[in-house]
């Protein structure tokens, strides 16, 4: 070809290039912008959400069997746990190692359902109740009704009728309800094999089947569920879609209040409505855009709530705040990640630290000593429980998750107590005294049961943990 010919066919090739990719660009759309409102808006229903869509994974969870078996039970039915959580237990977080669990998911949409407990012969138990959104509305136990045998009815929002004499009614907001019932146990072979016993009378079944032969039907099996993954991780792992839409479904039979309507008002905004499906495609590429990193922006406010979810004293976050929440969304759903099913501070308390006097997150890596000059004032029992930073328990060699009142332990000549909080031995003469740590980092939790007014009004303050020099 004759080179001018050659160069001119470049040149034009290039200029068309040129055009080309000019009119291309002209094509391309700028990625939507961030609607900062709609962004918050939807981070504040995510976290009103949060204990709901929690809870209802939670039931699916533990109910999704036939029969009674070691952590599940049918809707309607107890599971007892018969022994204290080991390092394999997801089902719930921060677990406790000085009751053992007596659970039941119960459905008064029907009719009520009738709870029976027996003698307890002063032994301490509780059986709190929650709604589905967490809000505990009635307390049965040693603190508010002793411990003699007792029946009581627990009944749906809608439910009006007569009740048997001796049977106290219980209503509940939502006909969803979760007992979570802790019976004391030290732990002994001997007191196990009491508290079995007393677990074998806890007893639930439909108001129409009181005092007649009942037999609790079996339950079904839903393969769709997922069983394996840990519950906080499949609520997390959700994306804005499906979690609003299992909002919206869920709030069909478990609808907002009247002292939500403010929230509600802020769902409307984004296209969510109370019991209608709800379809992210029906909003703009830039409402869109705006709403999908809200899942991690609802966990990251949630957990980073921890410094002000409660009273910071000497290392410890100390809140009154637990069990009844109002519309104080925040608080709410931060207790429903580290701490769901927790009771009214009436009837416990639960101090967590997770950094030592000096402000540096606790690790294995170091030695600790608390240093009690009076114990915990309690009229039940108190307990220091040791969690990884998921909340969960760890191994170590003494199979020793917490330690408290129940333990033998080793008091000063002034009565005061010290624990040792390390991942190796302090040596066989502390030992009695020793919390095992993990190696890695760690949260710790006092449990302080029936409380004191001490405590209810902060006079009694948690000590610090101290790093050893």
């Amino acid at each position: 070809m004759n080179p001018y010919k050659l160069a001119w066919a470049i040149l034009i090739a290039l200029f068309a290039s040129v055009i080309f990719m000019a009119l291309k660009k002209d094509d391309v759309k700028p990625p939507p912008k961030i609607d900062k409102e709609v962004q918050s808006i939807g981070t504040d229903i995510y976290i009103y959400g949060y204990p709901l869509i929690t809870m209802d994974i939670t039931r699916q969870v533990m109910t999704n069997t036939e029969s009674v078996d070691e952590t599940k039970a049918p809707m309607n039915q107890f599971v007892h746990l018969r022994t204290f959580p080991s390092t394999t237990f997801r089902d719930v977080t921060a677990p406790n190692a000085d009751t053992l669990y007596s659970i039941a998911w119960v459905d008064v949409a029907k009719e009520p359902y009738i709870l029976h407990v027996p003698e307890e012969s002063g032994r301490y138990y509780l059986m709190p109740m929650l709604s589905i959104w967490t809000e505990v509305f009635a307390d049965p136990g040693t603190r508010t009704t002793g411990t003699n045998a007792g029946d009581f009815a627990i009944t749906g929002p809608g439910w009006k009728g007569g009740l048997p004499a001796g049977i106290k009614e219980l209503k509940s907001p939502t006909n969803t309800v979760w007992i979570l019932g802790r019976t004391y146990c030290s732990g002994t072979p001997d007191d196990y094999n009491a508290v079995h016993a007393l677990q074998d009378q806890y007893t639930l079944m439909p108001l129409s089947s009181f005092g007649k032969p009942y037999t609790p039907p079996q339950g079904i099996v839903d393969p769709s569920i997922d069983m394996t993954t840990p519950v906080r991780n499949q609520v997390n792992g959700m994306d804005i879609a499906s979690f609003f839409d299992r909002l919206a479904k869920l709030m069909i039979s478990f609808p907002p209040t009247q002292e939500d309507s403010a929230i509600v008002a802020k769902m409307a905004k984004i296209g969510l409505v109370p019991g209608k499906e709800f379809d992210l495609t029906k909003l703009t590429d830039e409402q869109i855009s705006s709403l999908l990193d809200v899942p991690a922006l609802g966990i990251e406010k949630i957990m980073g709530h921890a410094k002000e979810a409660g009273t910071l004293i000497n290392g410890w976050s100390y809140t009154l705040k637990t069990g009844q929440y109002g519309t104080d969304y925040l608080q709410r759903a931060y207790i429903a990640a580290v701490g769901l099913g927790a009771n009214i501070p009436e009837d416990a308390i639960y101090p967590m630290a997770s950094v030592d006097s000096e402000g540096e997150p606790l690790s294995g890596s170091m030695r600790y000593t608390i240093h009690f000059d009076k114990t915990p004032p309690v009229k039940g029992f108190w307990s220091l429980t040791m969690y990884n930073d998921q909340y969960f328990f760890t191994e170590n060699k003494l199979n020793r998750y917490s330690i408290g009142s129940r333990d033998a332990l080793k008091y000063n000549d002034d009565g005061s107590l010290d624990l040792y909080i390390q991942n190796s031995s302090p040596g066989k003469e502390k030992e009695s005294n020793w919390l095992p740590a993990p190696k890695g980092k760690f949260i710790l939790m006092l449990r302080l049961y029936w409380p004191e007014q001490a405590l209810l009004n902060e006079t009694w303050k948690p000590p610090a943990v101290k790093k050893e020099v």
